[in-house]
């Protein structure tokens, strides 16, 4: 198939492949979470009182959506939201304690889980990957994020 060769077709594959594993080895570890969802936790825990837009940017996911995401992890107790002090159309996020402790036990899981998602290539191999994966969206080498903080 000429799809096999195509970088579009290849990357969409392996998100699936990393989203999968992410959620099976975070079910695994005794959470409900999705690689979004950890994502968004891991940007509160650097900022705290963040608007759920600078979230969005932060974690490069779309403003229309990240609402629903913050919905769930309020639900699910890992954060509290509410009206900011600054613009009253705004909502302002903050890692509950229950979101900071379960931050902390899944960031291992995170860590293991990368090698096993590259585990079909060599640890070189890997590293080039990550390298010119972070080029193609346009991180420079110094860079921890893909948007203004």
């Amino acid at each position: 198939m000429e799809s096999h060769h195509m970088p579009g077709h290849l990357i969409r594959r392996l998100h699936q492949i990393s989203a999968q594993l992410f959620v099976a080895r975070a079910k695994e570890a005794g959470f409900d979470l999705t690689p979004v969802q950890f994502a968004a936790i891991e940007a509160l825990s650097i900022y705290p009182g963040s608007e759920q837009a600078r979230i969005a940017a932060l974690i490069a996911y779309d403003r229309a959506t990240i609402g629903g995401v913050i919905d769930r992890l309020v639900q699910k107790g890992y954060v509290d939201r509410a009206v900011s002090q600054r613009d009253r159309r705004a909502r302002e996020v903050r890692l509950s304690d229950l979101g900071a402790a379960a931050l902390e036990s899944m960031r291992p899981v995170v860590r293991a889980l990368q090698e096993e998602i590259l585990a079909k290539l060599s640890s070189g191999d890997r590293a080039v990957f990550v390298t010119l994966a972070r080029e193609a969206i346009g991180l420079s080498p110094g860079d921890t994020t893909t948007s203004e903080a």
